[in-house]
């Protein structure tokens, strides 16, 4: 079977069970804050499992993607070099919320192994939670009597917590899981050694397939379980080494999953895959990362230096280095392997043929910038190879090598090897240091504390009101206390709530809950797995009575300004560039709007000027809301609404049109387009390879502009005098401040020449070299370097100068010396540091030259007579 074909019978198997197939969720998540990415098929079912929304369906099947690569499931250090880990993987999954149980979950496990895929039963093996004495846990002897049915007592393993019980997080539901591993040996090895000594021992060819969760428990914040009301059925196995061992391959890498790949790539390298360990090492990272980049993109994530950016861009660098290291490949190139991708995916995952043009470019320009980073590095550190030999030191600092990955992004790895090939070890007790210290001050920045909820009543699915009501009368379900960055709040969660929660883009709503003359700040509103959480910076006294919950009026009428402006401006966008123009994010605030879209070069004055018009022409037409809050998904896109790769989207949706305008939307508009006053584009810039950005501002903010605008342009010509003729004004300001300068740097050259014949002639003669030295005046502080080199070029000579100067607070020393000082030994970086804490700084160059600067001008002559001390004892 093919990997295709394998996943089809999958979900049909799941379908004739009667499991609703539903398609597979963004795999970066939007409105999780616990996660980045979707890491197992069962995050998109989180509320449920939580108790915060009822099931739409009791059965449901699918085919996740999913990226591990941070937290504790962090295998990104092992792909390439195994045969079976990857960053981005699917995740065949079936569930059941309250429906079945560990029987079906067993027997159809099995049914769909041995009697669809037709696997040998003799090569499978089940674990069992052995149980656990701390937590009060006893053997699942449940699941070992379903798998009794199937398989002999000695081919059912017990397993311990690690591997056998499963939880979701510190907190929330979990409970005992039963595990299906597979022995893929040959015959003789498995006579040797039974299959059930390495279940879970980490051998490559006795491998876990699927994991069947039996959800039954609840895990407090103080660490008690409690039994659920309600059993869930959680299950996921792995595409990729699956289709392993149906097309009976050694490694998930040979299957049809990668080996199109693998292939594309070992043509472009013009290396055979197989050839040597190194190089396929190389093409596996590559083929498996492709992947993932390409994914994230489609899902909206674009590589960047922050959260999931910084580990979508981390994993690409990843890519990038291993074929630049072990392929040779200088050029970009692993844009050219989009192509090959979507042949291989395309036809499960709509979106990579539909977004093929920019998941190229991104890719090309990320990698086009790292390989100008690893360049940068290898140069730096040939520098530190080089002064280390000088000192016959054997090992490299890794505080140094650190400064490397952190200031500019070079592998530790790359380094390592490197050193390596120099005859050169890297200290890596001092790296490891180092990089635990950055991650305690981000642990320690991001740190957060919350207690268990406290439910006051039940209450099934919180209802957003906040649509057709701005104030109601709202009762506390349940709340707990939240401790960040020092800082206590509470999550308040309402029976209903007219509050938006921060969702889509659009920024959540402020206001207060009252009760008998006291209020309460409601300083944020924000998504937590379906819950609409309400953070207050204090919590009522009387928890149990009923609140006035008041939404801030204006700030919200300023939010669905700009949010619906949002929505004009994409339409006249596709109008006037052009229907491939589609939303890539965007940032809805009361006081201004953020667009990214698709478009692959700068938008023209003129592009701006006829965008801006046709928003302000649809705003003066006034176009009246057309509000369809539940309709089926279906219905909304022959509307015309357009879906957004890398949202997910339900049976049911909430369409949004203003005249030619529809989108689906669940954020808050204004009634009629003439609220929103004006319209005005403020700035449009590249965010990322093919992808735009507008920040525009809308109603009285657009007002608030322009009357700043103006103001200073009446400023402005006031100044001038030229109140008729402002342009006139300026651009006359222009040229005769340009022929100003003109004849400054002529007299300042002028000068410079006079201070340099004054410097020489005051100079030195120590053993045939001139001894230079001089504290410039402050109108000099940028010339510094310019003069220090017109001295050693005019200079017949060996030479050493030294120059300092004051300027704005702040003090500037430099050193410069002959070539011949500097292959008797002399090294101006020595110098300039020993003498740097003079003025309170520090520096660096090269040998021949180098600066420090300071905060302490006091310490200037001190530098200075220092620097010339040490000069003439090393002559």
């Amino acid at each position: 079977m093919t990997a295709s074909e394998i996943r089809e019978s999958f979900l049909e198997f799941f379908e004739s069970k009667q499991h609703r197939i539903v398609p597979s969720a963004p795999m970066v998540v939007k409105d999780d804050p616990t996660l980045m990415f979707t890491n197992a098929g069962m995050n998109q079912f989180k509320d449920i499992f939580l108790g915060n929304r009822p099931a739409e369906y009791l059965r449901v099947a699918n085919s996740q993607k999913c990226l591990r690569v941070s937290g504790k499931h962090n295998d990104l250090e092992e792909v390439g070099h195994d045969t079976y880990h990857h960053t981005m993987f699917e995740m065949l999954g079936n569930w059941s919320f309250g429906d079945y149980f560990k029987h079906e979950a067993i027997d159809w496990a099995w049914e769909y192994l041995v009697d669809v895929l037709k696997m040998d039963p003799d090569r499978l093996y089940a674990t069992v939670f052995e149980g656990n004495a701390e937590e009060g846990l006893v053997r699942d002897s449940e699941a070992f009597e379903y798998w009794s049915k199937h398989l002999p007592a000695h081919r059912i393993v017990n397993g311990n917590k690690k591997d056998n019980f499963w939880e979701m997080g510190d907190t929330g539901p979990c409970g005992p899981c039963s595990e299906i591993h597979i022995d893929l040996r040959d015959p003789a090895a498995r006579a040797v050694v039974p299959g059930e000594q390495l279940v879970n021992k980490d051998n490559p060819e006795v491998i876990e397939i699927w994991n069947l969760v039996f959800i039954q428990y609840n895990r407090k914040a103080d660490g008690s379980l409690e039994s659920l009301p309600q059993r869930h059925i959680d299950t996921g196995m792995g595409f990729e080494r699956l289709t392993r061992a149906i097309q009976g391959k050694t490694s998930n890498y040979d299957t049809d999953v990668f080996q199109p790949i693998i292939q594309e790539i070992s043509n472009i390298a013009g290396i055979k895959y197989g050839a040597a360990r190194e190089t396929d090492v190389a093409m596996r990272v590559v083929a498996d990362h492709i992947r993932t980049i390409s994914f994230a993109i489609c899902d909206g994530q674009l590589p960047s230096n922050n959260k999931a950016g910084y580990v979508i861009r981390r994993i690409l660098r990843r890519a990038v280095r291993y074929a630049y290291t072990f392929l040779g490949m200088k050029e970009p190139f692993m844009c050219r392997l989009v192509e090959t991708l979507i042949s291989v995916m395309g036809k499960a995952y709509a979106e990579l043929a539909a977004n093929r043009d920019l998941i190229e470019k991104v890719i090309r320009e990320e990698e086009e910038a790292f390989l100008r980073t690893l360049a940068t590095g290898i140069q730096l550190l040939d520098k530190i190879i080089e002064e280390r030999k000088q000192k016959g030191a054997k090992t490299v600092e890794g505080k140094q090598i650190f400064e490397l990955y952190d200031t500019f992004g070079f592998p530790y790895d790359l380094t390592e090897l490197i050193l390596r090939e120099n005859g050169l070890e890297a200290n890596h007790e001092e790296f490891e240091k180092e990089m635990e210290a950055q991650k305690a001050r981000a642990r320690n920045a991001t740190a957060v504390e919350t207690d268990d909820w406290v439910v006051l009543r039940k209450d099934d699915t919180e209802e957003f009101i906040g649509y057709d009501h701005l104030e109601a009368e709202v009762e506390i379900v349940k709340y707990r206390r939240v401790k960040s960055k020092n800082k206590e709040l509470y999550q308040i969660v309402f029976n209903i709530t007219p509050f938006y929660a921060e969702s889509g883009g659009q920024v959540g709503d402020c206001g207060y809950i009252e009760a008998k003359g006291e209020r309460w700040e409601i300083t944020e509103v924000k998504k937590e797995n379906n819950l609409i959480v309400h953070l207050a910076p204090k919590l009522p006294t009387d928890v149990s009575g009923r609140f006035n919950a008041v939404v801030d009026v204006r700030k919200r009428q300023m939010t669905a300004n700009h949010h619906t402006a949002t929505h004009l401006l994409h339409k006249a966008l596709r109008k006037i560039l052009g229907t491939h123009v589609e939303q890539r994010g965007s940032l809805v605030h009361p006081d201004y709007l953020r667009f990214d879209f698709s478009h692959f070069q700068k938008m023209s004055d003129e592009e701006i000027r006829m965008v801006e018009r046709e928003v302000n022409r649809e705003i003066r037409m006034n176009l009246p809301l057309e509000e369809h809050r539940a309709i089926p998904i279906a219905r909304a896109k022959e509307m015309g609404a357009m879906a957004l790769f890398g949202e997910k989207y339900g049976d049911v949706v909430r369409a949004i049109r203003f005249g030619e305008s529809v989108e689906l939307c669940g954020g808050t508009h204004v009634s009629a387009t003439g609220q929103i006053g004006m319209f005005k584009i403020v700035a449009e810039s590249s965010v990322a390879a093919g992808v735009r950005r507008i920040e525009a501002v809308a109603g009285e903010k657009a007002e608030e502009l322009m009357y700043a605008q103006n103001d200073l342009l009446r400023e402005l010509a006031e100044i001038l005098h030229k109140q008729k003729d402002l342009r006139k004004g300026i651009e006359s300001l222009v040229s005769e401040n340009a022929e100003l300068m003109k004849e400054v740097e002529t007299f300042k050259q002028g000068v410079i020449q006079a201070l340099k014949r004054n410097i020489s002639d005051d100079a030195k003669v120590l053993n045939g070299v001139k001894l230079m030295h001089c504290q410039l005046k402050p109108i000099f502080s940028k010339s510094v370097k310019d003069i220090a080199f017109q001295l050693r070029s005019e200079c017949d000579s060996s030479m050493a100068a030294v120059l300092g100067v004051e300027a704005d607070g702040k003090a500037q020393i430099a050193i410069i010396i002959s070539e011949e000082l500097v292959e008797k030994g002399l090294d101006a970086i020595e110098l300039i540091k020993a003498v740097s804490p003079e003025i309170n700084g520090g520096g660096g160059g090269q040998k021949f030259f180098a600066t420090a600067g300071g905060k302490n001008p006091s310490g200037l002559q001190t530098a200075i007579s220092k620097a010339l001390r040490l000069i003439e004892e090393r002559l």
